[in-house]
């Protein structure tokens, strides 16, 4: 899995030349060279960023400090030198124009502010307050990112600013054992079940929609929008622990397309609505509406399908089970309960040490040396782990 829609922005120079393709609307500026040829314009903020420009003082004053390159009076730090963009803190830019990073004044931390347009996404907002307020804020079992803060900027009544915590990719970096995709799995159904389980049906939860906190693996974090840098841009980021050592809250996003329903309603039904994941069988030659919650089954089941059991070795005690939440038919798919109950049985029937295995991704086949030097690390790290007493299955505490 790699996210396309995350918290943590674009990385790299192949990044920054992204953007251009994800959003063609925007062009870069361009300025003349010597030769009669035009050449990107590095030292001003792309069309898309202007609005952060525009509103960087007022969302000072509700509390949210932008970067300098959002400042009004921001002059390039690179500006005729040599230096590539990129490599300076303020030539960093995000990958999508509707994310941006800030610091919260009160405290330091960092967040991220998503730009949500109310027409366009009429039911994120209120699903995303409804998830962040009690008593479902606390409940154990509550993996729905919690919001901040939410700003109705002044001046487009359409455009509200969500203010999140920063979020990474789940997938990043790569799981390390069978215990730890086991956790990942627990906890990622725990949270679809509450969230049936309040009748919210989801309705995109494919990959790019599950992310963890980063703080237990990376406790000084990065810069927000190059992760491969330290948070103050001086040096590379520290390298993370694992899941096992420092283990991981993991948290759905994303509620643009969700929906709720009234518990009375014991047949809910909703128009077919395409999101990330466009394999749903029932959506391939049909319009009719349809109950949005077996959906959801055979989202989190191609998931795993598609990530886990194509590309790595030793998860296949998990085939029956996804192959259940996969079916064509989505009538014979299972409830979220019984996908959690037939989780739970799975994880009794494994010993410790079967948790404690390395999860081999299959290119390793193409790469001795590396499936080597994994081998040799996992087994040190296994010893360590087992005399330190660190669980097999990497239970976060919160």
């Amino acid at each position: 899995m790699s996210s396309s829609i995350d918290h943590t922005g674009c990385r790299d120079r192949a990044s920054l030349e992204l953007q251009a393709v994800v959003e063609p609307s925007v062009a870069r500026p361009t300025e003349p060279t010597t030769d009669g040829k035009f050449r990107q314009d590095y030292t001003v903020l792309w069309p898309s960023e202007l609005f952060w420009r525009d509103h960087q003082p007022w969302l000072a004053e509700r509390g949210y400090m932008l970067r300098p390159r959002y400042h009004p009076d921001w002059v390039a730090s690179y500006k005729d030198t040599p230096d590539y963009p990129w490599d300076s803190e303020d030539g960093v830019v995000p990958l999508h124009s509707f994310l941006l990073d800030a610091t919260r004044i009160s405290d330091g931390e960092v967040v991220i502010l998503k730009k949500v347009f109310r027409q366009r996404n009429p039911y994120e907002i209120d699903m995303n307050r409804y998830f962040s307020s009690e008593p479902l804020k606390s409940h154990p079992r509550n993996h729905c990112i919690q919001i901040y803060d939410v700003l109705a900027v002044p001046d487009d009544e359409d455009i509200f600013i969500m203010v999140m915590p920063l979020l990474r990719p789940c997938d990043d970096p790569r799981f390390e054992t069978i215990g730890e995709v086991m956790e990942f799995l627990r906890q990622v159904f725990e949270g679809m079940q509450f969230l049936h389980q309040c009748r919210v049906a989801h309705r995109d939860c494919m990959d790019l929609n599950i992310m963890m906190d980063p703080k237990p693996m990376f406790p000084d974090l990065y810069h927000p929008m190059s992760d491969t840098m330290s948070r103050e841009f001086t040096d590379e980021a520290k390298k993370p622990y694992t899941r096992t050592a420092r283990p991981p809250k993991y948290y759905i996003i994303d509620f643009g397309l969700s929906l709720r329903f009234s518990p009375d309603d014991t047949n809910p039904l909703a128009d077919p609505v395409e999101g990330g994941d466009r394999t749903v069988p029932e959506f391939q030659n049909s319009d009719e509406p349809r109950n949005p919650f077996p959906t959801d089954i055979y989202y989190l089941g191609n998931l795993i399908r598609e990530t886990f059991l194509e590309k790595t070795t030793g998860l296949e005690f998990l085939k029956p089970l996804v192959d259940d939440m996969v079916q064509d038919d989505m009538t014979k798919r299972p409830t979220i309960d019984e996908v959690v109950e037939r989780l739970s049985k799975v994880l009794r029937s494994l010993h410790w040490w079967n948790l404690r295995k390395r999860l081999v991704e299959n290119i390793e086949a193409e790469d001795a040396m590396k499936r080597f030097r994994r081998r040799w690390r996992h087994f040190f790290r296994t010893v360590g782990y087992t005399l330190t007493f660190k669980s097999p299955l990497p239970v976060p505490h919160y």
